[in-house]
């Protein structure tokens, strides 16, 4: 229950508020005199103080000095009979939160005091997650307590001075090459090369190159020769993000460079290699290896130690400490500072579903932070389709199958029941179900647009 204590030497006036503010389910307490109110503070916390302005020998603005001094986390709002516009300026300058001219109306008193709690605890929330951050995982940002997400981590730590293959599993925007790092820098390697290649983002034609280097002359415009991934990995760590993107021809030399520790440089000779392996992708590599489109051989040998990385949307508890993550890079990156986030603005966070996962947050934090005009996010700073999800809340509930409904059914419902909820967007219910996009069509009977 939230604690408010009023300060004025008139019984009367006391009396009256005391009333009001029990009937509003406040614990109130009182003090005829500064000095009175400094002893109580000193006893126990409170979150507001209601101070008249003229007292005796500690006045209200002298307790208000002292309190935002010694008590930043109390809100305090001065009362007076007197006010002008030369008071209530110092008054505010000195940090009240409000200043209320008496004689005052019930309606106004409250609204005020019930305005500085709210302020109050929103405060106090950004400093608890401020508070969180120094204790959580400094190690890249990898922050959040949700169950499966610290499964996820422990899993990591465990087996990081093993030297085994580990493959993470995961949408993309979930974390997978800062948890490569954590896996790097938490082996007996940390001190060694880590090196990070997209194998989604390479040209079929330079992929040989990129992996395993060439020799000059090689090939057309292989003007020098040059080191592949594994040799500037050598002794280290290399990892191999989207690596379900890698053509059938490219996994056997994969292979067998991971079997033997040898790799054979375009148009040179084989040499001897010594890599820790951290593998990632968003695919179903067992799914793959069924549909011929990954070796069989190669998955096994990936998947040694294989960790799921869960989506953001499986993980919204950690919303608000990735935001606050965000929130305090943001602004040192863009020199900004006192910024915070107004409730609303979490609770559009915490509603929406991140299809883009931890990335797509830390894009839309960053934009907030250049787009805020006041002390604090609003929604209106976060990207539309954020925004939107405080005025379109997600659809919740369930469906239930008959015993006995043939799988293929089952599938071919939760697609088309995710994709009403997406309003059709089959690229948003691909991301959300875990399936590539061709998956859909195909499931649906639909013919995939070329």
């Amino acid at each position: 229950m939230p604690t408010i204590l009023i300060v004025d030497d008139e019984p009367g006036i006391v009396e009256s508020l005391q009333k009001i503010f029990e009937r509003e389910e406040l614990k109130v307490l009182t003090a005829p005199r500064g000095e009175d109110a400094m002893t109580v503070l000193q006893q126990q916390p409170i979150d507001v103080v209601l101070t008249d302005l003229r007292m005796g020998r500690l006045s209200g603005l002298d307790l208000l000095r002292t309190i935002r001094a010694e008590y930043p986390e109390t809100e305090v709002l001065l009362m007076t009979a007197y006010a002008t516009v030369e008071n209530a300026v110092e008054a505010m300058r000195e940090g009240a939160y409000d200043v209320i001219t008496k004689p005052f109306r019930k309606v106004m008193v409250t609204r005020s005091v019930r305005r500085a709690l709210e302020k109050g605890a929103l405060v106090a929330e950004n400093r608890r997650l401020k508070r969180a951050l120094d204790v959580a995982d400094k190690d890249q940002s990898l922050l959040g307590s949700a169950p499966e997400f610290r499964r996820a981590v422990e899993i990591v730590d465990q087996v990081a001075g093993s030297g085994a293959t580990v493959l993470l599993i995961g949408e993309s925007g979930t974390g997978k090459e800062l948890f490569a790092r954590r896996v790097h820098r938490r082996s007996n390697r940390a001190q060694l090369p880590f090196v990070a290649i997209n194998c989604a983002a390479l040209p079929e034609a330079l992929i040989e190159s990129e992996l395993f280097g060439h020799e000059k002359g090689a090939f057309t415009g292989a003007a020098n020769a040059r080191d592949g991934s594994f040799k500037r990995a050598d002794k280290g760590t290399l990892f191999l993000d989207e690596i379900g993107e890698l053509p059938l021809a490219m996994q056997a030399k994969l292979l067998r460079a991971l079997q033997n520790g040898e790799i054979q440089p375009v148009g040179g000779v084989a040499q001897n290699v010594d890599v820790r392996l951290v593998a990632a992708t968003h695919k179903d590599l067992e799914v793959e290896a069924r549909a011929g489109r990954f070796r069989e051989d190669l998955y096994y040998r990936l998947n040694v130690l294989q960790v799921r990385l869960p989506p953001l949307r499986e993980r919204h508890e950690d919303i608000p400490i990735l935001a606050q993550a965000f929130l305090d890079a943001a602004l040192k990156k863009l020199g900004k500072n006192g910024l915070t986030f107004s409730p609303e603005a979490l609770d559009a966070l915490g509603a929406y579903p991140f299809p883009g996962n931890v990335r797509e947050l830390e894009n839309a934090i960053e934009r907030a932070v250049l787009l805020a005009r006041g002390p604090a996010i609003a929604v209106s700073d976060l990207p539309d389709a954020i925004a939107r999800s405080t005025h379109e809340p997600p659809k919740r509930g369930s469906f239930v199958f008959p015993f006995g409904t043939p799988l293929e059914e089952m599938e071919r419902r939760t697609i088309k029941e995710t994709l009403e909820r997406t309003k059709g967007d089959k690229e948003l219910a691909a991301k959300l179900l875990g399936i590539s996009l061709r998956t859909i069509y195909r499931k649906l009977g639909e013919n995939e647009p070329t």
